[in-house]
Formats: structure tokens, sequence, C-alpha cells
């Protein structure tokens, strides 16, 4: 691993095939340098002017995260990663609440357009994500963090192929989610929840896997940055999510 840098030579590997190449104008600064930079603010949670002069100016490391940012680079590179492992057999599908800080507030079209809504802890984002079974995110949305589980999965499944299996709690009982998964012939391993008059079996032996979700999302909040969210807008927040997976996960 380079002393001081945050990427080993083997994330290094896997991230820079992906990385944009021969761009018209001057020579840009070293990606990995850059790169590494910007997973310090990340991970460490200070201001991108605070970030350590080993890495580059700070101007050019804020500057490479939101200009990638709003191509949908962190994305892509994230989406090809996961794309490449084999077709899991069992995802799990969950969310989690960020505290949105003050500095997360002002960014154009309000705070519902970028993801920030009034929940019973303040102002927070939701971070919704499907699993595999080793506990790394193969997809991910965001929502203000009042809006129910239930409506994001519809766009989290679209994301990926059908799995065999589904893990959820009781905030995914929903007949609507369980005729979707019906026809896609992936078991629903989902606790009915006491509305139900006669209550759904499944499998409480798989059920208990659903726990790797739960690891998942302590592991992403390991970073400062996403364990509360700082951007005023949602495509950069996005990004350091997507971000954080590829180091954690696919590196």
């Amino acid at each position: 691993m380079t002393v001081g840098f945050w990427l080993s030579d083997r994330a290094w590997a896997a991230i820079e095939p992906l990385l944009p190449k021969n761009q018209p104008g001057a020579r840009r600064v070293d990606d990995r340098r850059v790169i590494s930079g910007i997973i310090h603010v990340l991970r460490i949670g200070c201001r991108w002017e605070d970030c350590p002069a080993a890495y580059g100016p700070s101007t050019t490391i804020y500057n490479r995260f939101n200009r990638w940012s709003h191509r949908g680079l962190w994305g892509r590179i994230f989406a090809t990663l996961a794309a490449q492992a084999e077709l899991p057999d069992e995802l799990s599908i969950d969310s989690t609440a960020v505290r949105a800080h003050r500095s997360a507030h002002g960014g154009k079209g309000g705070r519902k357009f970028q993801a920030i809504g009034r929940s019973r802890g303040g102002p927070t984002t939701k971070i919704h994500a499907l699993t595999d079974g080793c506990g790394r995110a193969v997809a991910f949305t965001l929502s203000p963090g009042n809006h129910a589980d239930i409506s994001e999965a519809p766009a989290l499944l679209d994301k990926c192929p059908a799995p065999a299996r589904l893990l959820a709690d009781k905030g995914y009982d929903a007949n609507s989610l369980r005729d979707r998964l019906a026809a896609t012939q992936t078991e629903a391993v989902i606790p009915s929840t006491r509305s139900r008059k006669a209550p759904i079996p499944y499998d409480t032996e798989a059920y208990r896997d659903r726990n790797l979700i739960e690891r998942a999302f302590c592991r992403l909040k390991d970073w400062r940055r996403i364990a509360t969210r700082y951007d005023k807008l949602a495509i950069n927040f996005e990004s350091a999510i997507a971000l954080a997976a590829i180091v954690i996960w696919w590196t």
C-alpha cells in the first residue's frame, strides 16, 4: 500500500481501469493521489479545505469529486464492480436513516428534491440497500427520511436480476411486493405484520442471515461523512456512498 494513501494496490487495480481516459485539457493531477484525498475526507469527516496537503490542493480534490459525481462516474464504477460478481442466490433489503447536518440544507429544489425529510430524528436521509450473502451492497437508493421502506423496494429490485430468495423485515410485508417476488419465482423471507389475520409462513432459519445487512450499514457509517450527511446535493451524498461501498466491499 502506498504510504499515507488510502488505496491499496489491489483497490487501485480494480478502480483504475474504470476511470476516464484521454480527457481534453491539461494533464490531470495523479488520480490515485486525488482519489485517496477524497476517501480521506469521506472517511475522517473533515472539511474539504482541511484535507492534508499530501493529497494535493484541496480545491482539486473537491472539484474532482464534485465533477465526477455530476457525471455519475462513482455510481457507474460501483455498478460495474457489483455486476462482475456472481449472481447471488440470496439478497437482503433494508434501510438506515442518516442525520442531515444543517450544512446539508439549501440544495437546489428544496429538501424533498435533495432526499431530505423530517422524521422523529429530525432532518434525515434514508439509504435503501440490497446486500448479497456476504453482506456486500449490490444496489442502493436514497429517499427523504420520512419515506416508507416499502416505497423504494421496486426501484431497488429493478437494479438487479431477481434472486432466488429475498430477506426483509416486517416493513416490507406488502401484497404488492410479495406478488412481484412470486412473479419472478423469488422466495419471500418476510415476517408478517400483526395486521395480517393469517400470518404467512417464512423460513426462520434463512431469516437469521438478515443481520448481514445491518452489519453492512454499520460499516458504511464508519465513514463519518456518511454517518452524518453534510452534502447539500443528493447526487454528491450518493457518490460518497458509492465510493465507500467500492472501497469496503468491491476492492
